[in-house]
């Protein structure tokens, strides 16, 4: 089952869910629209290591906007700070920026139960696009869960600004367990 809009609003007003700083017109009906927030990162290596921590450079969105650029990832972050303990929220990007060219959470839409923070945004453009810090660029939805809840525990918990990947310390973490 999914949130509507005013049980999303209710749940955050009593905690079942966090959304800060929470607007009441950006809730839709069975969705929260979320906002840009002001900076973004890119990888400066030609080349990525998924077994080894990646160098990036740092953006921060003027008030002209930025203009982001086909063939480059870019990751942003949510303004807003998400989660709950239990609900299951999905983050997908808005039709009307997807209408623009830019996908957005292409590969990592769900989110743990637990999680609480901003949400890493993958952007890729697939032609020049100007975007702007606070403009609405996705949704996220909560589904109920069933079963026994864990809570997510894992490297990203609490973030603010964009995350590049972590996964190198997934590697990291199965060579200690073989040795």
């Amino acid at each position: 089952m999914i949130l509507t809009g005013p049980e999303i609003e209710a749940a955050a007003h009593d905690g079942r869910l966090r959304i800060a700083p929470f607007t009441a017109d950006q809730v839709n009906p069975n969705s929260y629209n979320i906002r840009l927030g002001p900076t973004l990162i890119t990888y400066t290596s030609e080349v990525l290591d998924a077994h080894r921590p990646n160098p990036t450079r740092e953006t921060t969105i003027g008030p002209d906007g930025h203009v982001l650029q086909p063939d480059e990832l870019y990751l942003g972050h949510t303004l807003e700070e998400v989660g709950s303990d239990i609900f299951v929220p999905l983050l997908f990007g808005r039709s009307s920026v997807g209408r623009l060219g830019l996908f957005v959470e292409i590969t990592a839409p769900i989110g743990d139960i637990g999680f609480h923070g901003q949400w890493t945004l993958m952007l890729t453009p697939t032609r020049p696009l100007r975007v702007y810090a606070g403009m609405k660029i996705g949704q996220i939805m909560f589904f109920v869960s069933t079963g026994a809840i864990d809570l997510y525990r894992g490297k990203y918990q609490a973030a603010t600004g964009p995350q590049p990947s972590a996964y190198w310390r997934d590697v990291a973490g199965l060579r200690a367990v073989a040795s």
